[in-house]
């Protein structure tokens, strides 16, 4: 079950509204309902929740992270598969929406439009269509959950003559339900996670897949079963077993990383040892496996118990590293001369990224050009009030950044409560040093880095890709900073008699036994 009662109105105020009802959003909403009398509302521009997970529908849609790291602190990951699929990720997704109580705050199809921050009254006025209806509310903090990307279509670049191909032409993220591939050949082009998800799912079926790479990417093989998790609960209280996982794997996560930072050439040549292990005796691993850049200067592609590895080595995929020079009528023409026919090309070529979902963001009427503000705390932007936001890691599992954001998004709120104030707004030195917010090569993220904010390298306008910092910067460190400006408008009559007519909310029983249980294993 994923939709929620369509009578149901979504309130003219609150005083958190979550934009996004995938991973980020829920995660969020679990925080807000530690916080009795808070009110808050989810919504979606889709009929239903899960973001991704339930959005793309190409085959062999998996998790490249552990499970353990990538899913909620509170709720544990109960599965032995670490790395699952799309379907066992979105039955726990919605066993947590009803377990702690959130279907009463989720709103789906919502699409929201615009949103303006007015300063004297310290509130947004959020525009939200709905059916073809447009209607505006208002609330204290707006937090964007809307992902990273477009989900009005991906990216595919301009290949030449690719309008005389024949066949289907396919992008993952508009996957036709009804495509048969069944004896066909088909060319994935790409050579990220979407590609060697995509090769060895298709080739159970297909006549043979070949993935089409300008070039190479690292891709390293994990166990689907992580036995260190299974291991621990059999033995352990079922909430200690996924915390010691939880922790060893961000801890495992985090050592790889610094170490191909530090010792780049050793950890090439461990990936390049571990993956002509992998394959037949005699494979061009050098040809195919051997990128120009350093690992971690991209993300890895984690593939489960070597499964795209398993394709090639039994002739039902192959690689080919070139470059297209045109598509005709039956297939690709290389630049090397050599041609692939095909009835069916993927075009696993990446994601239209794009900041907050593409909302139109002002304060007091003027917009607000976010290529322009400066990320604080890897969670806000300086001269923007009441704003929040979760961006994900590049180098771990990408959710492990929500939990300390709403945490420090509750504390803030909780020290304005206790003030008097109603208003926060990072504020940041115009003589500050500052650089793109993205460290990665990755082609999606470059594309848009100039759309996105940026970072500063010093202070609280950092953005560590370290889960430890982040944890004691926003779990455990100080509200106050010199940076972040706190403020109280004078409330006008409506929200004056808005206030004395709210009825607090009480909290979700179940959540706060399940943060008791972690606490006390």
């Amino acid at each position: 079950m994923t939709t929620t009662s369509p009578d149901r109105v979504l309130p003219d105020h609150v005083d958190v509204l979550i934009v996004g009802a995938g991973i980020s959003g829920i995660g969020m909403a679990h925080h807000l309902t530690q916080q009795p009398g808070r009110t808050f509302a989810m919504v979606d521009a889709r009929d239903s929740i899960g973001g991704t997970w339930d959005f793309f529908k190409y085959p062999g849609l998996r998790s490249d992270s552990d499970l353990h790291t990538f899913m909620f602190s509170f709720k544990p990951w109960t599965s032995k598969n670490a790395i699952a699929d799309a379907p066992e990720i979105m039955m726990y997704l919605n066993e947590t929406v009803d377990e702690l109580g959130l279907r009463k705050h989720l709103y789906l199809g919502q699409r929201v439009n615009s949103a303006d921050f007015n300063s004297d009254e310290g509130r947004w006025h959020v525009e939200l269509e709905h059916n073809g209806t447009t209607r505006t509310v208002t609330c204290q903090i707006f937090f964007s959950a809307a992902g990273y990307y477009s989900y009005d279509g991906g990216y595919t670049p301009e290949f030449p003559g690719i309008e005389s191909f024949a066949g289907q032409v396919v992008h993952p993220q508009g996957w036709p339900e009804d495509l048969d591939y069944v004896g066909k050949r088909v060319v994935v082009i790409g050579s990220g996670a979407t590609a060697v998800t995509i090769v060895p799912a298709m080739a159970e079926n297909a006549g043979h897949v070949t993935m089409l790479q300008r070039s190479p990417s690292y891709v390293l093989s994990l166990p689907r079963q992580d036995p260190i998790a299974n291991g621990l609960r059999a033995v352990l209280p079922e909430r200690l077993a996924y915390r010691l996982t939880r922790r060893f794997n961000t801890f495992k996560g985090q050592a790889i990383y610094y170490s191909a930072q530090r010792w780049p050439n050793a950890v090439r040549k461990l990936i390049r040892k571990l993956t002509a292990n992998a394959l037949p005796e005699g494979y061009p691993v050098d040809t195919h496996f051997n990128p120009t850049y350093n690992p971690w200067d991209e993300r890895l592609c984690l593939i489960p118990d070597g499964d795209f590895f398993g394709a090639i080595s039994s002739g039902r995929a192959s690689i080919v590293t070139d470059r297209i020079a045109s598509f005709d009528e039956t297939g690709i023409l290389l630049e090397s001369g050599d041609h692939l026919d095909a009835d069916i090309v993927v075009t696993a070529t990446g994601l239209n990224t794009q900041a907050f979902g593409g909302i139109e963001y002002s304060i007091d009427g003027e917009p607000i050009d976010i290529s322009q503000t400066v990320a604080y705390k890897s969670m806000m932007l300086s001269g923007v009030p009441n704003f929040a936001f979760t961006i994900g890691y590049t180098n771990l599992t990408w959710t492990l950044k929500v939990d300390p954001v709403g945490e420090h998004l509750c504390r803030l709120l909780d020290h304005m409560d206790r003030t008097g104030n109603t208003v926060m707004t990072p504020m940041i030195d115009p003589e500050a040093e500052v650089e793109s917010l993205f460290d990665m090569q990755s082609g999606y993220l470059q594309r848009a880095a100039a759309t996105f904010p940026r970072r500063g390298r010093e202070g609280s306008w950092t953005m560590d890709q370290d889960f430890s910092v982040d944890k004691a910067r926003l779990s455990d460190g100080p509200i106050e900073d010199p940076d972040l400006h706190f403020s109280a408008p004078a409330p006008t009559a409506a929200q004056t008699r808005q206030k004395q007519s709210a009825k607090p909310q009480k909290a979700v029983n179940l959540t706060v036994a399940i943060e008791e249980d972690v606490v006390s294993a």
